[in-house]
């Protein structure tokens, strides 16, 4: 312990460095061609194994940023994996999801937009190609952004976390993946 401008502190002994626990990979897919979601769905399953969660497919009008991309109607869901995943893939997995875009690119201009991220017990993070000051750069081209963390028994949101993430039916579908994620642990 020692005393400093009237306050004291205590020294705390270094930490010790630690593997961390696997996530749950989760991504959000939106289109204005329904027939796409399957086809997807399929891709990414041959990549990262078996979908173990899709939320209802709901309407993405929060933003018209993506508007003259990729056009009006666009529709959302969420889906998660059953495999976990290491926290340092999540750049190459954002490196892949962007490829994915591109082949499914039409007239250079998207025809899905796939946002990749995953679950934590205490986070919810995505990845980004977009620095910003609320993100870490990962390497390869890949920030990092904490867009939800849980605390007294659900998640809560952030000042930038986006409008969809942070709506209840979403705060819902990202609890039930945080359970499926426990249990998944609770397993090893």
């Amino acid at each position: 312990m020692f005393k400093t401008f009237g306050f004291l502190y205590k020294i705390n002994v270094m930490g010790t460095v630690k593997n961390p626990l696997p996530v749950k990979l989760i991504m959000a897919v939106f289109t204005n061609q329904l027939e796409l979601f399957p086809r997807i769905e399929k891709e990414l399953e041959k990549k990262y194994g078996k979908i173990d969660l899709k939320s209802p497919i709901f309407e993405f009008n929060y933003t018209d940023y993506y508007q003259d991309e990729m056009g009006s109607g666009l529709k959302k869901k969420f889906i998660s994996f059953e495999n976990l995943v290491r926290l340092e893939q999540i750049s190459s997995i954002k490196i892949f999801t962007n490829a994915l875009e591109k082949k499914y690119s039409r007239e250079n201009k998207r025809t899905i937009n796939i946002d990749p991220g995953y679950i934590s017990n205490s986070q919810l993070v995505l990845a980004s190609t977009k620095n910003y000051y609320h993100r870490i750069y990962l390497g390869e081209g890949i920030y990092a952004e904490v867009t939800l963390f849980f605390k007294e028994k659900t998640f809560q949101s952030l000042p930038w976390t986006y409008p969809d993430y942070k709506i209840k039916s979403s705060i819902d579908i990202f609890n039930g993946i945080r359970e499926i994620y426990r249990e998944q642990l609770s397993k090893r």
